[in-house]
Protein backbone atom coordinates (compact mmCIF):
# COMPACT_ATOMS: atom_id res chain seq x y z
CA UNK A 1 0.00 0.00 0.00
CA UNK A 2 1.19 3.62 -0.97
CA UNK A 3 0.25 7.03 -0.33
CA UNK A 4 0.34 9.85 -2.51
CA UNK A 5 -1.93 12.50 -3.68
CA UNK A 6 -4.39 12.18 -6.14
CA UNK A 7 -7.28 13.89 -7.58
CA UNK A 8 -10.76 12.66 -7.25
CA UNK A 9 -10.56 11.69 -11.20
CA UNK A 10 -6.87 10.11 -10.67
CA UNK A 11 -8.38 8.07 -7.73
CA UNK A 12 -11.18 6.97 -9.90
CA UNK A 13 -8.83 5.95 -12.24
CA UNK A 14 -6.46 3.57 -9.83
CA UNK A 15 -9.87 2.61 -8.53
CA UNK A 16 -10.38 1.34 -12.16
CA UNK A 17 -7.16 -0.13 -12.45
CA UNK A 18 -6.85 -2.07 -9.21
CA UNK A 19 -10.15 -3.70 -10.16
CA UNK A 20 -9.16 -5.36 -13.37
CA UNK A 21 -11.37 -3.94 -15.72
CA UNK A 22 -11.69 -5.78 -19.07
CA UNK A 23 -13.15 -2.97 -21.38
CA UNK A 24 -13.52 0.35 -20.83
CA UNK A 25 -16.36 2.48 -23.67
CA UNK A 26 -15.85 6.00 -23.59
CA UNK A 27 -16.97 9.78 -24.44
CA UNK A 28 -15.29 12.85 -23.69
CA UNK A 29 -16.93 15.49 -21.12
CA UNK A 30 -15.81 17.93 -18.77
CA UNK A 31 -15.14 17.38 -15.53
CA UNK A 32 -15.06 13.94 -16.47
CA UNK A 33 -12.22 13.48 -18.94
CA UNK A 34 -9.10 12.87 -16.59
CA UNK A 35 -10.32 9.68 -15.80
CA UNK A 36 -10.15 8.36 -19.20
CA UNK A 37 -7.34 9.89 -20.43
CA UNK A 38 -5.31 8.66 -17.94
CA UNK A 39 -6.69 4.80 -17.83
CA UNK A 40 -5.83 5.59 -22.02
CA UNK A 41 -2.23 6.32 -21.14
CA UNK A 42 -1.69 3.35 -18.56
CA UNK A 43 -3.08 1.36 -21.75
CA UNK A 44 -1.36 2.93 -23.64
CA UNK A 45 1.89 1.94 -21.67
CA UNK A 46 1.18 -1.67 -21.36
CA UNK A 47 0.40 -0.99 -17.42
CA UNK A 48 -3.01 -2.06 -17.39
CA UNK A 49 -4.51 -4.89 -19.79
CA UNK A 50 -7.67 -3.22 -20.73
CA UNK A 51 -9.29 -2.55 -23.95
CA UNK A 52 -11.16 1.59 -24.51
CA UNK A 53 -13.05 2.60 -27.24
CA UNK A 54 -14.55 6.08 -28.04
CA UNK A 55 -17.81 5.71 -28.95
CA UNK A 56 -19.48 8.73 -31.00
CA UNK A 57 -21.84 9.68 -27.90
CA UNK A 58 -23.01 8.34 -24.41
CA UNK A 59 -25.65 7.03 -25.57
CA UNK A 60 -23.48 4.49 -27.95
CA UNK A 61 -21.30 4.32 -24.41
CA UNK A 62 -23.37 2.78 -22.16
CA UNK A 63 -25.13 0.66 -24.78
CA UNK A 64 -21.73 -1.28 -24.89
CA UNK A 65 -20.80 -0.88 -21.51
CA UNK A 66 -24.20 -2.72 -20.30
CA UNK A 67 -23.64 -5.54 -23.59
CA UNK A 68 -20.14 -5.87 -22.66
CA UNK A 69 -21.36 -6.88 -18.96
CA UNK A 70 -24.16 -9.15 -20.46
CA UNK A 71 -21.15 -11.15 -21.86
CA UNK A 72 -19.43 -11.76 -18.75
CA UNK A 73 -16.43 -8.27 -19.25
CA UNK A 74 -16.05 -6.61 -15.97
CA UNK A 75 -16.65 -2.66 -17.44
CA UNK A 76 -16.39 0.14 -16.28
CA UNK A 77 -17.39 3.67 -17.61
CA UNK A 78 -17.72 7.58 -16.67
CA UNK A 79 -19.61 10.31 -17.39
CA UNK A 80 -20.53 14.17 -16.42
CA UNK A 81 -23.90 16.17 -16.45
CA UNK A 82 -25.38 16.65 -20.14
CA UNK A 83 -23.62 13.38 -20.58
CA UNK A 84 -25.62 11.54 -18.44
CA UNK A 85 -28.94 13.15 -19.67
CA UNK A 86 -27.99 12.29 -23.16
CA UNK A 87 -27.60 8.25 -21.87
CA UNK A 88 -30.48 8.29 -19.88
CA UNK A 89 -32.56 5.87 -22.63
CA UNK A 90 -29.89 3.37 -22.04
CA UNK A 91 -29.27 4.08 -18.81
CA UNK A 92 -32.89 2.87 -17.93
CA UNK A 93 -32.68 -0.11 -20.50
CA UNK A 94 -29.12 -1.79 -19.09
CA UNK A 95 -30.66 -1.90 -15.45
CA UNK A 96 -33.63 -3.52 -16.93
CA UNK A 97 -31.35 -6.11 -19.09
CA UNK A 98 -29.83 -6.47 -14.83
CA UNK A 99 -25.99 -6.28 -15.57
CA UNK A 100 -23.20 -5.50 -12.90
CA UNK A 101 -21.07 -3.05 -14.35
CA UNK A 102 -19.81 0.35 -12.83
CA UNK A 103 -19.77 4.31 -13.98
CA UNK A 104 -18.23 6.87 -12.22
CA UNK A 105 -20.68 10.34 -12.65
CA UNK A 106 -18.77 13.58 -12.13
CA UNK A 107 -21.50 15.71 -11.07
CA UNK A 108 -22.23 18.87 -12.65
CA UNK A 109 -24.84 21.92 -13.25
CA UNK A 110 -27.62 21.25 -15.42
CA UNK A 111 -28.10 23.78 -18.21
CA UNK A 112 -29.74 26.20 -19.06
CA UNK A 113 -28.08 28.33 -18.08
CA UNK A 114 -25.00 26.48 -18.49
CA UNK A 115 -21.93 25.87 -16.02
CA UNK A 116 -18.92 23.57 -15.57
CA UNK A 117 -19.56 23.54 -11.77
CA UNK A 118 -21.11 20.79 -9.64
CA UNK A 119 -24.55 20.24 -7.93
CA UNK A 120 -27.09 17.08 -7.58
CA UNK A 121 -29.51 17.31 -10.44
CA UNK A 122 -27.78 15.22 -13.00
CA UNK A 123 -27.19 12.13 -10.69
CA UNK A 124 -30.41 12.77 -8.94
CA UNK A 125 -32.14 12.76 -12.46
CA UNK A 126 -31.15 8.70 -12.35
CA UNK A 127 -32.21 8.10 -8.94
CA UNK A 128 -35.81 5.88 -10.26
CA UNK A 129 -33.25 4.08 -12.95
CA UNK A 130 -32.57 0.75 -11.24
CA UNK A 131 -29.16 2.26 -10.78
CA UNK A 132 -27.20 1.63 -7.54
CA UNK A 133 -25.81 4.94 -6.25
CA UNK A 134 -23.08 5.53 -3.59
CA UNK A 135 -22.10 9.46 -3.29
CA UNK A 136 -18.45 10.47 -2.30
CA UNK A 137 -16.93 12.92 0.04
CA UNK A 138 -13.17 12.50 -0.41
CA UNK A 139 -10.76 11.40 -3.00
CA UNK A 140 -10.05 8.02 -0.78
CA UNK A 141 -13.67 7.55 -0.79
CA UNK A 142 -13.93 7.71 -4.70
CA UNK A 143 -11.14 5.02 -4.87
CA UNK A 144 -12.77 2.25 -2.20
CA UNK A 145 -16.45 3.04 -3.45
CA UNK A 146 -15.21 1.69 -7.07
CA UNK A 147 -13.97 -1.26 -5.76
CA UNK A 148 -16.78 -1.66 -3.18
CA UNK A 149 -19.19 -1.22 -6.45
CA UNK A 150 -18.03 -3.67 -8.46
CA UNK A 151 -18.48 -6.06 -5.53
CA UNK A 152 -22.05 -4.75 -5.06
CA UNK A 153 -22.69 -4.95 -8.95
CA UNK A 154 -21.81 -8.55 -9.57
CA UNK A 155 -23.09 -9.92 -6.24
CA UNK A 156 -25.59 -12.45 -6.88
CA UNK A 157 -28.32 -11.07 -4.74
CA UNK A 158 -28.12 -7.35 -6.75
CA UNK A 159 -26.89 -7.75 -10.69
CA UNK A 160 -27.46 -4.25 -10.81
CA UNK A 161 -25.44 -1.32 -11.88
CA UNK A 162 -23.78 0.78 -9.90
CA UNK A 163 -22.92 5.00 -10.23
CA UNK A 164 -20.01 5.94 -8.05
CA UNK A 165 -21.19 10.29 -7.95
CA UNK A 166 -18.35 12.45 -7.41
CA UNK A 167 -18.47 16.40 -6.93
CA UNK A 168 -17.32 18.23 -9.98
CA UNK A 169 -14.34 20.07 -9.25
CA UNK A 170 -14.96 20.32 -5.49
CA UNK A 171 -13.45 16.57 -5.73
CA UNK A 172 -12.33 15.69 -8.76
CA UNK A 173 -9.37 18.11 -9.78
CA UNK A 174 -8.61 18.63 -5.56
CA UNK A 175 -5.75 17.07 -5.07
CA UNK A 176 -5.89 14.85 -1.68
CA UNK A 177 -3.70 12.24 0.15
CA UNK A 178 -5.02 8.72 -0.93
CA UNK A 179 -3.92 5.02 -0.17
CA UNK A 180 -3.82 2.83 -3.00
CA UNK A 181 -4.13 -0.73 -2.10
CA UNK A 182 -1.89 -3.56 -3.04
CA UNK A 183 -3.05 -5.34 -5.93
CA UNK A 184 -2.85 -8.62 -4.42
CA UNK A 185 -5.00 -7.17 -1.59
CA UNK A 186 -7.80 -5.92 -4.08
CA UNK A 187 -7.84 -9.10 -5.77
CA UNK A 188 -8.54 -10.77 -2.47
CA UNK A 189 -11.07 -8.69 -2.20
CA UNK A 190 -12.41 -8.23 -5.42
CA UNK A 191 -11.67 -11.41 -7.48
CA UNK A 192 -12.26 -11.62 -11.20
CA UNK A 193 -15.78 -11.82 -12.24
CA UNK A 194 -17.81 -14.36 -12.38
CA UNK A 195 -20.32 -14.40 -15.27
CA UNK A 196 -22.42 -17.55 -13.69
CA UNK A 197 -26.01 -16.79 -14.10
CA UNK A 198 -25.60 -13.45 -15.34
CA UNK A 199 -23.97 -13.27 -18.76
CA UNK A 200 -26.08 -14.36 -21.98
CA UNK A 201 -25.21 -17.42 -23.42
CA UNK A 202 -27.33 -19.94 -25.84
CA UNK A 203 -25.78 -22.99 -24.62
CA UNK A 204 -28.21 -21.73 -21.09
CA UNK A 205 -30.60 -19.24 -21.82
CA UNK A 206 -31.88 -16.75 -19.05
CA UNK A 207 -35.40 -14.84 -18.91
CA UNK A 208 -34.22 -11.33 -19.78
CA UNK A 209 -37.15 -8.77 -19.98
CA UNK A 210 -36.29 -7.26 -23.33
CA UNK A 211 -39.40 -7.88 -25.65
CA UNK A 212 -42.38 -6.05 -26.26
CA UNK A 213 -44.52 -7.20 -22.87
CA UNK A 214 -48.15 -6.43 -21.39
CA UNK A 215 -49.07 -5.34 -17.70
CA UNK A 216 -48.56 -8.16 -15.96
CA UNK A 217 -44.67 -9.29 -16.89
CA UNK A 218 -43.88 -6.25 -17.00
CA UNK A 219 -45.20 -5.39 -13.49
CA UNK A 220 -43.23 -9.01 -12.66
CA UNK A 221 -39.59 -7.76 -14.09
CA UNK A 222 -39.84 -4.34 -13.15
CA UNK A 223 -40.58 -5.30 -9.31
CA UNK A 224 -38.00 -8.09 -9.57
CA UNK A 225 -35.35 -5.44 -9.94
CA UNK A 226 -36.67 -3.39 -7.16
CA UNK A 227 -36.57 -6.29 -4.57
CA UNK A 228 -33.11 -6.14 -5.73
CA UNK A 229 -32.36 -2.86 -5.25
CA UNK A 230 -32.97 -3.62 -1.76
CA UNK A 231 -31.07 -6.58 -1.53
CA UNK A 232 -28.21 -4.09 -2.37
CA UNK A 233 -28.53 -2.96 1.74
CA UNK A 234 -27.48 -5.63 3.41
CA UNK A 235 -25.16 -6.92 1.32
CA UNK A 236 -23.44 -3.47 0.81
CA UNK A 237 -23.35 -3.58 5.14
CA UNK A 238 -21.31 -7.10 4.44
CA UNK A 239 -18.79 -5.55 1.54
CA UNK A 240 -18.16 -2.92 3.91
CA UNK A 241 -17.33 -5.16 6.84
CA UNK A 242 -15.00 -7.06 5.02
CA UNK A 243 -13.57 -3.92 2.82
CA UNK A 244 -12.99 -2.63 6.57
CA UNK A 245 -11.37 -5.94 7.60
CA UNK A 246 -8.94 -5.73 4.56
CA UNK A 247 -8.05 -2.44 4.43
CA UNK A 248 -8.84 -0.27 7.59
CA UNK A 249 -11.27 1.76 6.38
CA UNK A 250 -15.14 1.71 7.25
CA UNK A 251 -17.69 2.73 4.55
CA UNK A 252 -21.52 2.60 6.39
CA UNK A 253 -24.30 3.27 4.11
CA UNK A 254 -24.91 6.11 5.92
CA UNK A 255 -22.08 8.27 7.94
CA UNK A 256 -23.23 9.81 11.26
CA UNK A 257 -20.59 12.21 13.05
CA UNK A 258 -21.26 13.30 16.11
CA UNK A 259 -24.60 12.58 16.60
CA UNK A 260 -24.88 10.01 19.33
CA UNK A 261 -26.02 13.33 21.96
CA UNK A 262 -27.30 15.91 19.21
CA UNK A 263 -30.43 17.88 19.24
CA UNK A 264 -29.86 19.47 15.29
CA UNK A 265 -28.63 17.47 12.89
CA UNK A 266 -27.25 18.43 9.16
CA UNK A 267 -27.94 16.19 6.12
CA UNK A 268 -25.68 16.39 3.38
CA UNK A 269 -24.40 14.45 0.82
CA UNK A 270 -21.01 14.42 -1.22
CA UNK A 271 -18.08 16.65 -0.75
CA UNK A 272 -19.68 19.79 1.28
CA UNK A 273 -20.34 16.97 4.02
CA UNK A 274 -16.70 18.21 5.22
CA UNK A 275 -17.55 21.75 4.93
CA UNK A 276 -20.40 20.41 7.23
CA UNK A 277 -18.29 18.27 9.71
CA UNK A 278 -16.13 21.51 10.20
CA UNK A 279 -19.08 23.46 10.85
CA UNK A 280 -20.12 21.04 13.44
CA UNK A 281 -16.92 20.62 15.51
CA UNK A 282 -17.04 24.83 15.67
CA UNK A 283 -20.87 24.55 16.77
CA UNK A 284 -20.00 22.23 19.49
CA UNK A 285 -17.24 23.99 20.73
CA UNK A 286 -19.53 27.06 21.06
CA UNK A 287 -22.10 24.47 22.90
CA UNK A 288 -24.00 23.89 20.68
CA UNK A 289 -25.35 20.17 20.15
CA UNK A 290 -24.91 19.49 16.52
CA UNK A 291 -24.24 16.64 14.65
CA UNK A 292 -23.96 15.26 10.62
CA UNK A 293 -25.89 13.21 8.44
CA UNK A 294 -24.14 12.30 5.28
CA UNK A 295 -25.82 9.43 3.36
CA UNK A 296 -23.41 7.24 0.92
CA UNK A 297 -26.27 5.29 -0.78
CA UNK A 298 -28.78 6.83 -2.31
CA UNK A 299 -30.45 4.15 -4.06
CA UNK A 300 -31.27 1.59 -2.49
CA UNK A 301 -32.32 4.85 0.08
CA UNK A 302 -31.22 3.23 3.27
CA UNK A 303 -34.00 3.95 5.48
CA UNK A 304 -33.48 1.69 8.35
CA UNK A 305 -30.23 3.43 9.26
CA UNK A 306 -31.46 6.88 8.84
CA UNK A 307 -34.50 6.12 11.49
CA UNK A 308 -31.92 4.80 13.43
CA UNK A 309 -29.69 7.60 13.78
CA UNK A 310 -32.19 10.37 13.65
CA UNK A 311 -34.22 8.55 16.31
CA UNK A 312 -35.17 11.27 19.18
CA UNK A 313 -33.35 14.09 17.63
CA UNK A 314 -35.44 17.53 18.11
CA UNK A 315 -34.50 19.19 14.25
CA UNK A 316 -32.89 18.10 11.07
CA UNK A 317 -31.21 20.95 8.70
CA UNK A 318 -31.73 19.18 5.20
CA UNK A 319 -29.28 21.06 2.71
CA UNK A 320 -29.98 20.24 -0.85
CA UNK A 321 -27.42 20.87 -3.60
CA UNK A 322 -30.42 20.32 -5.99
CA UNK A 323 -33.58 22.01 -6.78
CA UNK A 324 -36.49 19.43 -8.54
CA UNK A 325 -38.84 22.36 -9.92
CA UNK A 326 -41.96 23.00 -8.67
CA UNK A 327 -41.12 20.61 -5.17
CA UNK A 328 -38.22 21.65 -4.07
CA UNK A 329 -35.21 19.83 -2.20
CA UNK A 330 -35.22 16.11 -3.59
CA UNK A 331 -33.12 14.57 -0.46
CA UNK A 332 -35.68 16.43 2.10
CA UNK A 333 -38.51 14.71 -0.04
CA UNK A 334 -37.01 11.73 0.95
CA UNK A 335 -35.93 12.06 4.35
CA UNK A 336 -39.44 13.19 4.90
CA UNK A 337 -40.68 9.84 3.39
CA UNK A 338 -38.38 7.86 5.66
CA UNK A 339 -39.18 9.26 8.45
CA UNK A 340 -43.26 9.46 8.22
CA UNK A 341 -45.11 7.30 9.77
CA UNK A 342 -43.15 6.03 12.25
CA UNK A 343 -43.64 5.09 16.20
CA UNK A 344 -42.18 7.77 17.63
CA UNK A 345 -42.51 11.48 16.45
CA UNK A 346 -40.25 12.97 13.99
CA UNK A 347 -37.51 15.56 14.22
CA UNK A 348 -38.75 19.06 12.91
CA UNK A 349 -37.34 19.19 9.43
CA UNK A 350 -36.28 22.21 7.89
CA UNK A 351 -35.26 22.39 4.17
CA UNK A 352 -32.15 24.59 2.48
CA UNK A 353 -31.29 24.71 -1.44
CA UNK A 354 -27.78 25.72 -1.72
CA UNK A 355 -24.73 25.08 -3.81
CA UNK A 356 -26.13 24.77 -6.91
CA UNK A 357 -24.12 24.89 -9.83
CA UNK A 358 -20.90 25.41 -7.54
CA UNK A 359 -22.42 28.17 -5.18
CA UNK A 360 -19.61 27.60 -2.11
CA UNK A 361 -21.69 27.47 1.59
CA UNK A 362 -19.70 29.42 3.81
CA UNK A 363 -18.98 28.89 7.64
CA UNK A 364 -21.81 31.03 9.05
CA UNK A 365 -24.33 29.84 6.57
CA UNK A 366 -24.10 26.27 8.68
CA UNK A 367 -24.42 28.73 11.98
CA UNK A 368 -27.43 30.14 10.24
CA UNK A 369 -28.80 26.83 9.35
CA UNK A 370 -28.57 25.45 13.01
CA UNK A 371 -30.09 29.06 14.12
CA UNK A 372 -33.07 28.72 11.72
CA UNK A 373 -33.59 24.71 12.96
CA UNK A 374 -33.46 25.63 16.65
CA UNK A 375 -35.99 28.27 16.38
CA UNK A 376 -38.34 25.70 13.95
CA UNK A 377 -37.93 23.15 17.18
CA UNK A 378 -39.22 26.03 19.33
CA UNK A 379 -41.81 26.65 17.24
CA UNK A 380 -43.19 23.30 16.30
CA UNK A 381 -43.03 23.96 12.97
CA UNK A 382 -40.39 24.29 9.90
CA UNK A 383 -40.20 27.65 7.99
CA UNK A 384 -40.71 27.81 3.89
CA UNK A 385 -37.60 26.02 2.05
CA UNK A 386 -34.88 28.52 1.85
CA UNK A 387 -32.48 29.15 -0.80
CA UNK A 388 -29.06 30.00 0.66
CA UNK A 389 -28.12 33.53 -1.25
CA UNK A 390 -26.61 36.70 0.14
CA UNK A 391 -27.85 40.24 -0.22
CA UNK A 392 -24.12 41.00 -1.94
CA UNK A 393 -24.86 37.91 -4.62
CA UNK A 394 -28.14 39.26 -5.08
CA UNK A 395 -26.90 42.99 -5.73
CA UNK A 396 -24.13 41.41 -8.35
CA UNK A 397 -27.27 39.38 -10.12
CA UNK A 398 -29.16 42.98 -10.24
CA UNK A 399 -25.85 44.67 -11.90
CA UNK A 400 -25.58 42.40 -14.22
CA UNK A 401 -29.22 42.31 -15.33
CA UNK A 402 -28.73 46.54 -15.48
CA UNK A 403 -25.71 46.12 -17.81
CA UNK A 404 -27.92 43.86 -19.68
CA UNK A 405 -30.85 46.00 -20.04
CA UNK A 406 -28.35 48.90 -20.84
CA UNK A 407 -27.15 46.84 -23.72
CA UNK A 408 -30.54 46.30 -24.96
CA UNK A 409 -31.14 49.56 -25.47
CA UNK A 410 -28.39 50.73 -26.99
CA UNK A 411 -29.03 48.01 -29.77
CA UNK A 412 -32.43 49.10 -29.99
CA UNK A 413 -31.04 53.17 -30.49
CA UNK A 414 -28.62 51.46 -33.38
CA UNK A 415 -31.47 49.80 -35.05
Amino acid sequence: MKRTLLTGNGAAAWGVRLAGVDYVPAFPITPQTEIIETIANWIDLGEMDCRMVTLESEHSMITAAGAAAATGVRAFTATSSQGLLYAMEMIYTVAGWRVPFVMVNVSRGLSAPITLEPDHNDILVARDSGFLQIHCATCQEVLDSILMAFRLAEDEQVRLPVIVNMDGFYLSFTREPVEIPDADAVTRFLPPFDPENICFRASAPVSEAVAVLGGPPYSYFRYETHLASLNAVPVFAKIAEEFAQAFGRTYEAVEAYRTDDAELVFVIMGSFATKAKDAVDRLREAGRSVGLLRPRLLRPFPNGDIRRILAGKKGVAVIDQNLSMGMGGVLHSELASALYGQAHAPPVLVSFIGGLGGRDIGPEEFYEMASVTRKAVEDGKAPAPRLLYTEKELREVRKLQAIAQVERENLGQNQ
